[in-house]
């Protein structure tokens, strides 16, 4: 693929100072919007989101098993992955703030526990659930939660394995995250519908079919779960 995993997107700033949403400036960090950013070279078009191609980079499609529909992308770099998810948005106001509630509610009903705390990417929640390892002993899986707050659409991560835990290996997946493009579309939607993501083109014909949906993988209007990470 044809952009380095180490580079923004063009136009997108180095956003490295931990900040609360309230301070984070996306219009210049990104994530961006369709009319924000060219993505005519260099982006996988799948939908409701452009990702901005890089050298090693695998894509997962996550299929609601109901509906078939694909509701969810996984981005596999390195070992660490980022799972996101495109929702439509009231004009007025983001839905941060209340979503950040509802996956503490639904990580603490599982036994987990989330902390709240400033990223590189505004607010985000770093959450544990109880889990076992491969040897049977007790243990956790964690995710690391954000959100980021468009003009009328919402855009959710959750990053996985070295990711979640080590801001050098998640470096090159926040600049990913940073550089991914949300086309919301013109017509009218309610709050929290999931934007419709597709098979990009060049992979149409001849590709294996989308995974089904992990069972703790939720569409936002249902109320988040925690992804499990592996």
């Amino acid at each position: 693929m044809p952009t380095d995993a180490g580079a923004a997107a063009p136009g997108a700033a180095p956003a490295a100072a931990l900040v609360s949403s309230a301070d984070y400036d996306r219009a210049a960090h990104g994530p961006f919007d369709h009319s924000e950013q060219d993505t005519a070279n260099g982006y996988i078009d799948l939908g409701a989101v452009r990702i901005n191609a890089a050298e090693g980079l695998q894509l997962r499609l996550e299929v609601e098993e109901r509906s078939k529909r694909v509701i969810a992308v996984t981005l596999d770099l390195n070992g660490s992955t980022l799972q996101l998810q495109a929702f439509a948005a009231p004009k007025t106001e983001g839905l941060w703030d209340e979503i950040r509630e509802q996956i503490g509610a639904s990580v603490g009903s599982q036994g987990g526990t989330v902390e709240e705390r400033p990223g590189r990417l505004g607010t985000e929640l770093f959450a544990k659930l109880p889990a076992q390892t491969p040897d049977g002993q007790a243990g956790y899986r964690v995710a690391r939660f954000v959100g980021i707050n468009g003009p009328r659409w919402f855009l959710r991560g959750v990053f996985g394995g070295p990711a979640a835990l080590e801001p050098t290996a998640a470096a090159p997946m926040e600049r990913l995250f940073r550089s991914v493009v949300v086309v919301r579309g013109d017509h009218p939607l309610p709050p929290r519908e999931l934007l419709p993501l597709k098979l990009p083109k060049e992979a149409a014909a001849g590709a294996p079919a989308p995974a089904p949906a992990q069972p703790d993988l939720n569409p936002l209007e249902r109320g988040p779960e925690i992804t499990e990470t592996r």
